[in-house]
């Protein structure tokens, strides 16, 4: 896929601001639109692409693989661009921007049409400000005085991160004092491990390089990327049946 892509009036959804997000809890039926489509869809693919184009080009094969939840990182050079091409040509995805530390790119992000916004950490401000927009939030956190924090400012769900240094036994146990948290686990989501998550309490798992690497789509290897999509379906559909 090539070609400049520009952010025009045509190419955005326009973001009607909501009252602030309120908790949300396990229960799919009580979670926003976009995180009930989230929670079904099971996987969210974490794109940190090294164009904006490649952003592109690796949601068509990851979609071509059956994941259709994508979070395009603010680590992708015009990452704005890429999420309003993304819902543009792929309406039945669920396009969300993550990587978010700053308001600016908060601001973009919800122009251009993101679906649901994420930030790898808590800060009051900041996150204030995302739930502020109307858009389901999610923050990172990995300590339970750090879900804490986060759930009083509102968010719709936590982003245990990073998750590779803690494993589901420790999603477990926090389902013990925040049972009805939608909690989401990103870094270390396998193939091969993305049951284990979903059997410890997770509502969704984020997965990154396992799924989507930075080589792969450097080198524009969209069929090894679909074929990655493919085993992450097939194990999601495995650890639901």
């Amino acid at each position: 896929m090539t070609g400049e892509i520009t952010l025009t009036d045509e190419s955005v959804t326009p973001v009607t601001p909501t009252d602030t997000l309120t908790i949300m809890t396990q229960n799919p039926e009580t979670l926003p639109e976009a995180l009930r489509a989230v929670a079904d869809a099971g996987v969210i693919a974490v794109l940190r692409a090294p164009t904006s184009e490649a952003a592109v080009a690796a949601a068509e094969a990851l979609i071509a693989g059956g994941v259709t939840a994508i979070e395009v990182t603010y680590s992708t050079p015009d990452a704005a661009p890429a999420i309003a091409r993304i819902r543009q040509d792929f309406p039945d995805a669920i396009v969300g921007a993550g990587t978010l530390t700053r308001r600016p790119q908060v601001t973009e992000a919800a122009v251009a049409g993101a679906q649901f916004l994420v930030s790898p950490g808590t800060a009051p401000d900041l996150v204030r400000f995302m739930t502020d927009t109307g858009l389901p939030t999610m923050s990172g956190a990995l300590t339970p005085t750090e879900l804490m924090a986060a759930l009083e400012l509102g968010v719709a769900a936590i982003k245990i991160f990073p998750g590779s240094l803690v494993g589901p036994s420790y999603l477990r146990a926090l389902r013990g004092p925040f049972p009805d948290v939608p909690l989401m686990p990103t870094g270390g989501v396998s193939a091969d491990n993305l049951g284990d998550w979903l059997s410890a309490g997770a509502f969704a798992v984020g997965a990154g390089s396992e799924l989507c690497s930075a080589s792969d789509m450097a080198d524009q290897r969209w069929d090894v990327i679909t074929e990655k999509a493919r085993r992450f379906s097939a194990a999601l559909a495995a650890a639901r049946s």
